[in-house]
């Protein structure tokens, strides 16, 4: 049987400043009709520069050679103008991140509208009617009035229906999603593979499916490509490769999980935090004169303590509330109700008030690419604060530089580079000791893990549970990954659309969970189902 697409001993160099780097090397595997296939490996493996390299999106810098045929078509070297025909018609494209690929500045309408007017030439009433239709069907509710949205009005999981909607615009043979629910919580995960099997099940659709996650892996993929430094080590049907796998790299892959327990906190740790109904709600203006017609209610009545050396980890959906939540701990943003931090009372704290307090609450957000400035090099985004907050004043500050980043497991000799010369988890890393290195006693991390390969992610867990052992931290745990909230949580709570639904101890929320809502998050994250 001829395959759909057919990849033959694909090379792919990129030319630098006079430097080559063999980013993949004498790749080949097959994608046939109705297939999903999976190529899985940890971040610089060669994944998305061998998705890329399909439809020749790789850039001037690469340099392309072996063989790609689509439907018997050789793409190596093709003309522009047929690639342009198969880009987003024949073979189309979801991404990780769909914050960067929609634009800020147009609405969804806007957005659709250019690819279907583009490829299918409908216009008018004709175009607005397919949009409402694609959104309907990747499970858009209230599509139509959804079409003036834009795209940062949108949770995580919209976002990313909206991007399957576009991909999905022009019917194509070939659907290449590159980490599409990586950043996503675990319902919202079920939730898209599942549309996407049944939207490749529905339209006969080829799927190939990059990913480092192998637990979506064995939900989806008829068979898997296992890479490692640009090469695929092991191949094979997707039972087969995980009740036996031959290649160490591959038995790796598949033992690598969050495990454990934390350490017990002291019955006489001293609360670092509290809280006490804190609500947040944001007014809906409407009108001329902007009249608050209504209000989004972000939070209702959250309350939680969190002692030293104590983890409470927050979950729940996108858009419940988790991270506004935090925002407002951290006098980020305004609420009303008690922030108690330290036994001082801060909910009506303005900014100068809080500054001398900013050193002892620190955040760490999910990406940390994005959180690190691109111009500064590593000594001096992590010794920023050291003179904000007048910290030990009389020491050198790259020898305090030094020392913490030797605690994060970096190597101080690198604090000259830039971040773009760090690996994701090396960039987590730096984030960690950027707070770290200020001696916090609250540390508010939100999605610290969710963007990292899983061998990864273990580390930081790692890493994390030494640093509270060290310094009696507490933690504000905020994720949607739930076997990483176990490993690190001492308490949880549950909030859905704003609201607490479920609070208490670790072991009695996820042995024994008491509400219909958390038992569905449970049966996601540990059984794949579907809420």
């Amino acid at each position: 049987m001829t395959a759909l697409l057919d990849v033959q001993k694909l090379n792919v160099r990129f030319r630098q400043d006079g430097e080559t780097t063999h980013a993949v090397r004498a790749v080949s595997f097959q994608v046939h009709k109705g297939e999903t296939v999976a190529i899985v490996g940890e971040s610089g493996s060669g994944k998305s520069v061998t998705a890329l390299s399909t439809v020749q999106l790789l850039g001037d810098s690469a340099h392309v050679d072996g063989s790609i045929k689509y439907n018997g078509t050789q793409m190596v070297d093709a003309p522009e103008a047929d690639l342009r025909r198969v880009r987003g018609n024949d073979i189309s494209f979801i991404f990780q991140e769909p914050m960067t690929s929609l634009n800020p500045l147009h609405t969804l309408e806007k957005q659709l509208a250019e690819s279907i007017e583009l490829h299918q030439g409908l216009r008018g009433t004709a175009v607005t009617n397919k949009i409402v239709q694609l959104l309907n069907q990747v499970g858009i509710r209230d599509a139509e009035s959804r079409l003036g949205a834009y795209p940062h009005q949108l949770s995580g999981g919209q976002r990313q229906r909206v991007m399957i909607a576009m991909a999905l615009a022009n019917d194509p043979e070939l659907l290449i999603a590159d980490e599409p629910t990586t950043a996503l919580d675990v319902t919202i995960q079920a939730q898209i593979l599942d549309l996407l099997a049944e939207l490749k099940q529905s339209k006969g659709m080829s799927l190939l499916f990059i990913t480092h996650d192998l637990t979506i892996v064995r939900k989806i993929a008829d068979r898997v490509c296992v890479m490692k430094s640009g090469e695929i080590v092991e191949t094979g049907p997707t039972a087969e490769i995980f009740s036996n796998p031959q290649h160490p790299y591959t038995q790796m892959l598949l033992a690598a999980e969050s495990t454990g327990t934390p350490l017990p906190v002291p019955a006489d740790a001293p609360i670092v935090l509290e809280t006490d109904a804190v609500k947040i709600w944001f007014p809906i203006h409407r009108g001329l004169l902007k009249r608050t017609a209504g209000h989004i209610k972000a939070v209702n009545n959250a309350t939680l303590t969190v002692r030293a050396g104590e983890t409470v980890g927050v979950v729940g959906e996108s858009g419940s509330g988790k991270t506004t939540l935090a925002l407002a701990i951290m006098r980020l943003i305004r609420s009303e109700g008690a922030i108690t931090f330290q036994g001082k009372e801060i909910h009506a704290l303005n900014q100068k008030q809080m500054r001398p307090l900013r050193n002892a609450m620190q955040i760490v957000f999910q990406d940390p690419y994005g959180s690190l400035s691109p111009r500064m090099t590593v000594a001096q985004i992590i010794a920023e604060g050291l003179s904000i907050h007048e910290i030990d004043p009389t020491r050198d500050r790259r020898e305090m530089v030094a020392e913490i980043m030797a605690e994060v497991g970096l190597d101080p000799a690198l604090m000259d580079r830039y971040p773009h010369e760090f690996s994701g988890g090396q960039r987590q890393r730096i984030a960690i000791a950027r707070a770290m290195i200020l001696r916090p006693k609250l540390l508010v991390l939100d999605e610290p893990t969710s963007a990292l390969d899983m061998t990864v992610q273990v580390q930081i867990v790692e890493l994390l549970r030494d640093l509270q052992q060290k310094y009696k931290l507490a933690y504000l745990f905020i994720s949607h990954d739930l076997k990483v909230v176990r490993a690190l949580s001492h308490k949880v709570m549950v909030m859905k659309q704003g609201d607490v639904v479920e609070a208490g101890d670790a072991d009695a929320i996820f042995d024994a969970p008491q509400t219909d809502y958390t038992r569905a998050l449970m049966a996601a994250a540990f059984e794949g189902r579907t809420i």
